[in-house]
């Protein structure tokens, strides 16, 4: 940024989000001051319920794009703004009172590419909710990671255009080829203490983390073969590869066991334990848990986990199956 008063382009994406628009919107009205001018983009994604009054009343300019996937509304959102920093928030996020300050303060550095930090849960989580966030690494410090979730995300408009936006042939993780798109032009994607938020839409049952994942998962092997291989990425791609081997292990045991006995399943089986089970240490460890029945829970929440990113190698879940499963009835 330059020494002028830093402009913030807000972007939301939404389709049928009346429930959680309204305090998304109220967090970023409550973080606006008079240094920084703010603009807000809700691009409308076919919405039946009240999303595009609810932002038109609150001021903000609406965006008609149904039919489109959240990387093209985001990009969308993107061409219409004016800010010198896109700031790209989910309707069902709510940031912190800090957040603008942290982000503006954060650009000023020349190198930065992509600012954001990880969903915190929200505060009255189930402990599917619970074990879930353990998974993410809020850093108290400010650190390089490899990628952020594009529902906190904020991105520096000329990097934004430099690297052409989010893919928008992807169905998810558009978030992480866009950070390593970023990663990969030269910039740096830092994870920012202050840029905090609370994800009211982290998955509340098993199922809701099951479609979520089925959903989520979909593009992830494509998207991590694209860039380099890491410690972070590696574990990504080859850990639902191999559940999807032990599934099919498993299935083709049971089926030819009169025959060839049930050594072939139990393998099968061990494999998915021991995969839902490397999973769960790490929510464990991450959320310093010491009750048994918190690993207990932690091992379910892992294995469900690990089955819907290993299916969703050969499904084709759709994001708004996995927001009619998540919507509490």
């Amino acid at each position: 940024m330059t020494n002028k008063s830093p402009r913030v382009s807000f972007v939301i994406p939404v389709r049928n989000g009346a429930a959680d628009l309204p305090r998304c919107l109220r967090s970023i009205a409550a973080n606006r001051h008079a240094a920084v001018e703010v603009e807000i983009l809700v691009v409308d994604n076919g919405s039946s319920d009240d999303s595009a009054g609810i932002a038109r009343r609150a001021g903000a300019q609406v965006i008609d794009r149904p039919g489109l996937r959240v990387g093209a509304c985001r990009n969308a959102g993107a061409a219409a703004s004016r800010g010198d920093v896109v700031a790209f928030i989910d309707a069902d996020n709510e940031i912190a009172s800090g957040w603008l300050h942290a982000c503006v303060k954060a650009f000023q550095q020349q190198e930065l590419g992509v600012a954001g930090y990880p969903y915190h849960a929200p505060v009255n989580a189930t402990w599917v909710q619970q074990m879930y966030d353990a998974l993410r690494v809020k850093a108290a410090d400010r650190r390089d990671v490899e990628w952020l979730g594009a529902g906190n995300l904020a991105v520096r408009r000329t990097v934004f255009e430099q690297i052409g936006g989010f893919d928008e042939s992807l169905e998810a993780c558009e978030d992480v080829q866009l950070c390593h798109a970023v990663r990969h032009a030269g910039y740096r994607v830092v994870s920012q203490p202050g840029m905090d938020s609370v994800h009211h839409g982290d998955p509340r049952t098993l199922s809701a983390l099951f479609f979520g994942e089925l959903w989520r998962g979909r593009d992830n092997l494509r998207v991590s073969l694209r860039g380099p291989l890491t410690i972070r990425t590696v574990p990504s791609a080859l850990l639902p590869v191999m559940g999807l081997g032990c599934m099919s292990l498993l299935t083709l045991g049971l089926l030819a066991s009169p025959w060839v006995g049930g050594r072939a399943a139990a393998l099968g089986a061990l494999g998915l334990v021991t995969i839902a089970a490397l999973k769960a240490v790490v929510i464990i460890v991450r959320g310093r848990m010491t009750n048994p029945l918190a690993w207990a829970q932690g091992f379910v929440v892992a294995g469900t986990y690990e089955t819907a990113r290993a299916l969703s190698l050969v499904s084709a879940a759709t994001h708004r199956t996995r927001v009619r499963v998540a919507r509490p009835a």
